[in-house]
């Protein structure tokens, strides 16, 4: 696809908080560099941070981020590259370096009239599942490199892509699975928008079989 298209705004991927302070390298791939074979879209917004104590969500004002996401689509693979920075200044750098790059891939393929992924980053390896305009996604991965003791293990990320009204809404959710049972621990709700504030006729890319 010959299209690119330079808009604004916020998360891939998938994202993330909260990863592991060694901080990792990000390797793609793939050798080759591709700008005219691609739809380029550029996010940029901020997430608002939320910590599970007794049960409820907390507001924990000191792990909010602001972030920016270079998506890069070729056909049925993303390619997406995502910095983000805390601003508080109170950030205790627990979940890492203020200032962080994390990378994504999502290969989809279709199942039983479903489309699914499998996802490699920099951050660890998994999969997720969406439907054919890439409208409603879901994407969980086992985080590689944390520690044990670690109040997480997992991040499952919810993305409801506005193309129309050209915002993403993202839901960054971490939690530690024990015994078969999901404990949660932090989540970031990310609100992004295209770098132009310009709005679609309809969804720019679909699945193909």
């Amino acid at each position: 696809m010959k299209k690119t298209l330079f808009i604004i705004s916020a998360s891939l991927l998938l994202w993330l908080a909260h990863v592991p302070a060694s901080g990792q390298v990000i390797i793609p791939l793939s050798t080759d560099v591709v700008v005219d074979d691609t739809y380029t879209i550029i996010w940029n917004g901020a997430s608002i941070a939320y910590r599970m104590v007794n049960d409820k969500w907390e507001r924990a004002a000191d792990y909010d981020y602001q972030f920016s996401v270079m998506q890069k689509r070729y056909d049925n693979l993303w390619k997406s590259v995502k910095t983000l920075h805390r601003m508080h200044p109170d950030y205790n750098g627990k979940a890492g370096q203020r200032d962080q790059t994390m990378y994504f891939q999502l290969q989809y393929s279709s199942r039983n009239d479903s489309v699914i992924c499998d996802l490699t980053s920099s951050l660890g390896k998994g999969f997720g599942f969406t439907d054919k305009e890439f409208r409603n996604q879901t994407i969980e991965f086992k985080v590689e490199g944390i520690s044990k003791f670690a109040p997480y293990d997992h991040i499952r990320i919810t993305q409801v892509y506005k193309y129309e009204q050209g915002v993403l809404d993202e839901t960054v959710f971490l939690f530690k699975k024990k015994d078969g049972k999901e404990i949660p621990f932090m989540k970031n709700e990310e609100h992004a928008s295209f770098y132009m504030k310009g709005k679609l006729d309809a969804a720019p890319t679909k699945f193909r079989n």
